[in-house]
């Protein structure tokens, strides 16, 4: 046996308090998700999509500020356009998955991860509406301080969405029950 297979604890000993870990967790196959095709989530799929757009704009906003080049703003616009249009879909399966799977409801990471992602949306609709009409206007100050906060929003949101799945195994392919703990 191996030393983990041999402690009654998970394998992070000095985890710090911030985060949650269960020793079921760890031990079970994991929890699929609501929303899959042959088994495979669809969540981890259409994430990609709003992150790059997202991030994508807080770019192409700092590329604007360095060269005045509209071209850049018009870029942001319509990668904020479609970083909110893919942000739904990816929404929807999130929030699926997240009233689906009770393991996902009853962790500080789960709630986090939901929360952060919903502001990031509502931060990059302002941010779209700002810019309706004159994409270059609002872009100093206010659109890539906007984009700045939703490229962080997501980079944290992302950790979270990482713990769910890397620690709790939530929406993995394993065999275990989306109702159990």
């Amino acid at each position: 046996m191996t030393e983990t297979q041999n402690r009654r604890t998970s394998p992070y000993p000095n985890i710090p308090k911030v985060l949650e870990t269960d020793d079921r967790e760890f031990r079970d196959a994991g929890v699929p998700s609501t929303v899959a095709v042959l088994g495979h989530p669809i969540h981890p799929i259409l994430v990609q999509f709003p992150i790059a757009f997202l991030v994508g704009a807080f770019l192409s906003d700092g590329v604007f500020w360095l060269t005045n080049d509209v071209f850049w703003a018009r870029a942001s616009f319509y990668l904020i356009a479609g970083g909110f249009l893919a942000g739904i879909a990816a929404a929807i399966t999130g929030m699926l998955d997240f009233y689906g799977i009770e393991r996902t409801r009853i962790r500080t990471a789960g709630w986090a991860h939901m929360v952060l992602n919903i502001s990031a949306l509502l931060l990059t609709v302002i941010n779209l509406i700002l810019r309706w009409g004159s994409p270059a206007a609002p872009v100093l100050p206010w659109g890539l301080a906007i984009s700045t906060v939703v490229a962080t929003l997501l980079g944290v949101s992302g950790w979270y969405g990482g713990e769910l799945v890397y620690r709790h195994k939530i929406s993995v392919i394993g065999n275990g029950n989306p109702g159990e703990l």
